[in-house]
């Protein structure tokens, strides 16, 4: 039989071993299980965002877990709930889904951290550089893009052979098709929201301006400006214009072709799974094309879209929570997002994958949209901004180019003052 003092000699020797062990998983064997990353983003009904979650878990092997959490539906919900969690410091807040416009708010306000060393270089690989602009203030990047969008013109071969290169040429066409008694109606997005604002950034850019100048400190605007509010005023009291106009989003451009009601649609591609599915016969005569410019022999410059992963300033895992991120925009992920989601990815290998070019037929079309894109106005304050201009220019049928670019250029300024947090 052992002696008290040889077991307690033994007991030391045990609780030594013990202890470091106990401030990583607790002693006795019992472990506390692997870390848990918090992914913040859109609600995704594909089934995509879910899917790589659980696939960049098992690629873990047990050090993490990605707990997949749906913000709000709406743009404005999202971004709500992420400013009040960030706010207040939130340290549950580890991976979060950026709408494109945010990256510059959120670094301003040191809510999410600069990506640098190897993270960066990984980032960066093979991604394509609009979207990279995208999540990059100041010179330095804060996201890795997830996945980018672009809209392109859809229209029907039935009714339009050649599809117009130029906004002039498809009113024309409109009001001729008019005339003849046919669907002729293109949708766009006339509410008054973000997409009245994305595309008047489109046609400002393709008119080879911009809404803000170089540094993002003041309004640029100008004669582009002035074009391109009078486009939207021409097609709004034209023939082309639907009637449900001001009231009108991507979704309801989307039912409104479906209907057969239109002949051309300025949208996301996730229209064309849609009218597949919807409108069969309708879908065999459904086309895509370049956005229509502003000029002649001038190509477009749509306006991206997309998310951008960002990693939160408050995260007690923040080594975890970039290699989650590379992980869930990987080749793999991005793939599946493409094909489940219909999001445009924004790894450049991709556009030549045989499996994405299958069910993407207008790949090379997006991409080569993704290569001359433009972004919305890279600054801290963009939400007052983006309301300034949507605000202003709604109803389209009611624009007054010149004195409305004016106005927009004063609370652009005003805009440009404040901090832009808007709760």
């Amino acid at each position: 039989m052992a002696s008290s003092s040889g077991i307690r000699g033994l007991l030391r020797v045990l609780l030594a071993l013990c202890l470091p062990a106990a401030l990583l998983a607790g002693c006795g064997g019992k472990s506390g299980g692997p870390v848990t990353l918090n992914w913040y983003n859109f609600p995704d009904d594909s089934g995509a965002l879910a899917s790589a979650a659980t696939a960049c878990t098992q690629r873990s092997r047990g050090r993490y877990r990605i707990s997949y959490n749906k913000l709000p539906r709406t743009a404005d919900g999202q971004r709500q709930q992420l400013v009040r969690r960030l706010a207040a410091k939130d340290s549950t807040v580890d991976i979060m889904g950026l709408d494109v416009t945010w990256p510059a708010e959120f670094a301003e306000a040191k809510w999410i951290l600069p990506w640098t060393g190897t993270n960066r270089a990984a980032a960066v690989r093979d991604t394509l550089e609009v979207p990279l602009r995208t999540a990059t203030w100041k010179g330095r990047l804060y996201a890795v893009p997830y996945n980018t969008n672009t809209q392109l013109l859809w229209y029907r071969k039935d009714l339009v052979p050649t599809p117009p290169s130029t906004w002039a040429e498809m009113i024309a066409m409109a009001g001729l098709l008019a005339k003849q008694g046919k669907p002729h109606y293109v949708e766009i997005q006339g509410a008054q929201y973000e997409g009245l604002t994305v595309w008047f950034n489109t046609l400002v850019e393709s008119a080879g301006g911009s809404i803000l100048n170089a540094t993002a400190t003041a309004p640029r605007l100008g004669p582009p400006a002035v074009r391109a509010a009078s486009v939207m005023k021409t097609l709004a009291t034209s023939a082309a214009a639907d009637p449900s106009l001001s009231n009108q989003m991507e979704d309801q451009n989307r039912l409104a072709m479906e209907s057969g009601s239109a002949a051309f649609e300025i949208n996301y591609p996730f229209v064309y799974p849609s009218m597949k599915a919807n409108n069969p016969t309708l879908f065999k005569q459904f086309r895509w094309a370049p956005y229509p410019g502003i000029e002649k022999g001038r190509p477009a410059r749509p306006t991206i879209g997309g998310i951008d992963l960002a990693v939160g300033a408050y995260t007690r895992h923040s080594a975890f929570a970039f290699e989650a991120a590379l992980c869930l925009r990987n080749r793999q992920n991005q793939l599946t997002a493409a094909l489940k989601g219909g999001l445009p990815p924004t790894l450049r290998p991709l556009y030549s994958d045989p499996s994405l070019i299958k069910n993407y037929p207008f790949a090379s079309t997006v991409l080569s949209a993704l290569e001359n894109a433009s972004i919305r106005p890279k600054t801290p304050a963009y939400q007052n901004v983006s309301i300034a201009i949507s605000h202003t220019l709604s109803p389209p049928n009611g624009i007054q180019p010149v004195p409305d670019v004016q106005k927009i250029s004063g609370q652009i300024k005003d805009a440009l003052s404040s901090k832009g947090l808007i709760p």
